[in-house]
């Protein structure tokens, strides 16, 4: 499955339209075993600059074994002039979906990246039939946190566990959200 978006200064044209910016075509496809070196390099890369905030802890976005990733959870990446710089891994539960992780290379941040993927999130939880999609982050990572409240996710609790604090997010899917091409 891809889709694909014209992105620039006026926002993007495809088969979906979230006003992003990425000044490029956006593809989103898939995730493949091929893709899981640029994956964890991706990873690396969008959580290092949280490790002094986390005491040199690491995140655990930055240990997960993404080939296992790409055959276990519906893994999803997206490209950028055949480049991957962003990526998305989405779990079904029971009572909704689990955003288990979104990563965005920090030369591509600010370009709505994210935002696409988060769109994408969505999607893929309403055709899986899920009225909610349910996400958590490090109580550091404040941008991730505002970045989530800005597209109507809303905090429901926050916890700890093996000594990480943790925010978690969730937000209500409409009747009739998700991809219209079934895709």
């Amino acid at each position: 499955v891809h889709d694909k978006f014209l992105c620039g200064s006026t926002g993007c044209r495809g088969s979906r339209n979230a006003g992003w910016d990425t000044g490029s075509v956006l593809d989103l496809r898939r995730a493949t075993v091929a893709d899981v070196p640029r994956m964890q390099h991706v990873a690396e890369q969008a959580y290092s600059p949280y490790l002094p905030r986390m005491e040199g802890r690491r995140p655990g976005p930055m240990e997960t074994d993404y080939r296992a990733a790409v055959s276990e959870t519906e893994a999803w990446v997206a490209e950028s002039d055949s480049e991957v710089v962003g990526f998305l891994l989405l779990v079904g539960e029971a009572d909704g979906m689990l955003l288990e992780n979104v990563a965005v290379h920090p030369s591509h941040h600010g370009r709505g990246v994210g935002r696409a993927l988060l769109l994408l999130a969505e999607e893929r939880a309403a055709a899986a039939g899920h009225a909610r999609i349910r996400l958590y982050t490090h109580e550091t990572m404040v941008e991730n946190q505002r970045l989530y409240e800005r597209v109507g996710y809303v905090e429901t609790h926050r916890g700890g566990e093996h000594g990480l604090v943790r925010v978690f997010y969730e937000k209500a899917l409409a009747p009739g959200d998700g991809a219209t091409d079934g895709g």
